[in-house]
């Protein structure tokens, strides 16, 4: 009797467990499962299942997706501590990298005249040594109609007689560049040395063997910062402290010379920039100042307007006055596109006092036609 009954359970057992195969491709087996079995071969058989299938409610072998009985919700994704750990510290990482690249890269702002003339931009070109055309660069065949022979000076008096006749007609050039020397990493602020030569040549005065009437050296320091700010629809985007030194190297009682110290205002909307420019003469020993009274004429500093037309064409006004003289000038700068590669057409109307600095206290009128580097942006 005992023997039929062991018979029984273990066909019993046997039924249950191919019951439980025939189940598993479709519903795996779980502990959970397993436990409500009350047969305790079949339970077995279950939980032997179960664990050699790895499917003992813990966390799925890596190659396999977990199997869960229908009705269930997916469980939730879980993430190592190391994980987690190395995903912060990632995030904290590029925080602070895109933290620093903002400080290091300037604000993004639209792009300019005077940013574009300044390298303000953020797109500028950004070389250590950054050289720039400065203020406009130019040969022009030029007349006057008051040539100066005798310059005088009220410390020096009048100069010898020079060999006359000078002619009306003269080629007068250019050269003016600056030199990016140190900038901050946001270029907000910026050093800039700058050298200036302008030269009167009477090249077709073959009496006097052509030679050069004139020629003034103007080196300069200039400090600059960006403010960057919206006044009334115009961007102040330049706000520059100079020094400069401008003198035409010659012998008394024909030199001339003078230093300044200056801050230029540079702000602009749309197609125009206008500089405010005004300096203070850094006063020399009685004994050794070539031109006392430089100030009378040359005013106590300048107004710049300058428009830049969509197609390439610009026009620059310059005004100096001294109000208690009286006395000044005004210049007017005509550019076209460019004609012949980057070489542009060329006008300069002036009228006044200071066209060149031994010519400081004579007033003339000059009319200039020729071609131009640049523009003053």
């Amino acid at each position: 009797m005992t023997r039929h009954l062991s018979h029984f359970h273990l066909v019993h057992a046997l039924i249950a467990a191919l019951l439980c195969a025939l189940a598993a491709p479709a519903l795996a087996a779980t502990a959970a499962d397993c436990a409500k079995l009350a047969d305790d071969h079949a339970r077995l058989a279950c939980y032997d299942e179960a664990f050699a299938g790895g499917n003992d409610g813990g966390a799925p072998a890596a190659d396999t997706a977990p199997r869960r009985s229908p009705g269930y919700p997916a469980p939730p994704h879980v993430t190592s501590p190391a994980a987690s750990a190395g995903a912060v510290t990632s995030a904290a990482v590029g925080a602070l990298t895109g933290q620093r690249d903002n400080i290091a890269k300037p604000p993004p702002t639209p792009e300019s005249l005077l940013g574009e003339s300044w390298a303000l931009d953020a797109n500028a070109r950004d070389e250590s040594f950054n050289l720039r055309f400065h203020n406009p660069n130019y040969v022009i065949f030029r007349y006057s109609d008051h040539v100066n022979e005798q310059p005088s000076s009220p410390s020096e008096g009048a100069g010898p007689v020079l060999p006359a006749p000078l002619d009306s007609e003269e080629l007068k050039y250019q050269i003016s560049v600056k030199a990016r020397l140190f900038e901050t990493e946001n270029r907000r602020f910026a050093t800039w040395l700058g050298y200036t030569q302008q030269s009167n040549w009477q090249i077709f005065n073959d009496h006097l063997s052509r030679p050069f009437r004139e020629t003034d050296y103007m080196p300069e320091m200039m400090f600059a910062l960006r403010p960057d700010l919206e006044l009334g629809g115009w961007r102040w985007r330049l706000l520059n402290f100079g020094v400069v030194h401008q003198s035409n190297a010659r012998a008394d009682p024909l030199s001339r010379s003078w230093n300044r110290v200056y801050a230029q205002f540079g702000v602009e909307r749309g197609n125009f920039a206008f500089y405010v420019k005004p300096w203070y003469r850094i006063r020399e020993k009685t004994g050794s100042d070539n031109n006392p009274d430089i100030l009378d004429y040359m005013g106590h500093g300048e107004v710049q307007v300058i428009y830049r037309s969509d197609k390439g064409y610009a026009m620059t006004v310059t005004g100096r006055y001294n109000g208690r003289t009286g006395k000044g000038a005004a210049m007017l700068e005509l550019t076209t596109k460019p004609l012949v590669g980057p070489l542009k057409g060329y006008l300069q109307v002036f009228n006044g006092y200071g066209e060149s600095l031994i010519d400081y206290n004579w007033r003339q009128t000059t009319i200039g036609v020729g071609l131009s580097l640049n523009d003053l942006l």
